[in-house]
């Protein structure tokens, strides 16, 4: 396989990733059946086409870092996922769809990409955990600056009030530069409210030990949308949707979390009781236009199929 080969395989792992969480069934979340006012399925399709690009050049850098001919700290992912938040803006009307996805994806890209592959172009997992360290210790200032534009740019709600360098705030950019701050250090501050900066910092520790594992021994014996809302509630339970918690406050994002810890207990999409529960929490989670949709499960769940895609899985 050439090294191009390689990057577009990678880039079509995390494609489909983001094609099949959305099109399953999370309750309150984007779907073929359940849409949001301004934001419906397409727009997520769309982003899902157009991110491609970013992701196989980031697999790119990736296969040059490996191959020494770029340095770690030149790769700029910050940059890849501006460009890639450019890009998706560019492709649909529905707003923010896919920023906290592309955050996980775009270092993981890079990551794949430093890594070896095995028989039918399957990774190492070990390894690749060890690469993805590597890749977003390696970011700079200017990554976070990148970052801080593509925020601008994917207009996300739930932002505001973080304890320092906020991404509200008109100079954050440049003491991000004149402090020389790293991305890795804006999503060690951040880490505590955020899960997608918690993964940054954490070798994707959610991703790799809690959902990926789970929604494996889902699909054994599952179909694809079952295993998925099982995941789904699974990571809800344990982890608390940070994108909630800023919205709507830490009781309501734990209150959340009771509530799909008692619809798995009931047996999910399996039983008559699970299957009443869960319709119940959608309409719960849809009250007050959608308020309370878990986001950040939802782009932890990308992940997770990621790692599935990447390791060999196909629908």
């Amino acid at each position: 396989m050439s090294d191009l080969q390689k990057a577009q395989h990678i880039s079509k792992c995390l494609q489909l990733a983001m094609m099949l969480e959305v099109s399953t069934q999370k309750p309150g979340n984007v779907s073929f059946t359940s849409s949001f006012e301004k934001t419906r399925v397409e727009h997520f399709l769309a982003s899902a086409v157009v991110a491609g690009p970013s992701f196989q050049k980031a697999a790119l850098e990736g296969v040059a870092v490996a191959e020494g001919d770029l340095e770690l700290g030149e790769v700029g992912i910050g940059g890849l996922i501006k460009a890639c938040s450019v890009d998706v803006a560019s492709w649909q009307h529905g707003g923010n769809t896919i920023l906290g996805t592309v955050m996980l994806f775009v270092p993981l890209a890079v990551a794949c990409g430093m890594t070896p592959t095995e028989e039918k172009f399957c990774f190492d997992f070990s390894v690749l955990r060890q690469n993805l360290d590597l890749v977003v210790r390696a970011s700079s200032a200017w990554d976070a600056v990148q970052l801080y534009e593509a925020i601008d740019i994917a207009c996300p709600s739930g932002l505001g009030g973080a304890p320092d360098l906020d991404v509200t705030k008109v100079d954050s950019k440049e003491r991000l530069l004149k402090e020389n701050v790293s991305l890795f250090e804006v999503f060690k501050i951040a880490a505590g409210y955020d899960d997608i900066c918690y993964e940054w910092v954490n070798n994707y520790s959610i991703t790799f030990d809690l959902t990926y594992p789970y929604l494996r021994r889902q699909l054994d014996n599952k179909s694809l949308n079952t295993a998925v809302v099982h995941t789904f509630l699974k990571c809800l339970a344990e982890r608390p949707d940070t994108f909630v918690a800023r919205k709507m406050g830490k009781p309501k994002a734990q209150e959340i979390s009771k509530d799909a810890k008692a619809i798995s207990e009931l047996g999910g999409l399996e039983t008559i009781e699970g299957r009443e529960g869960l319709a119940e929490f959608d309409k719960k989670l849809r009250n007050i236009g959608n308020a309370c949709n878990p986001g950040t499960t939802a782009d932890l769940i990308s992940a997770a199929l990621a790692l599935c895609t990447l390791n060999g899985y196909r629908p």
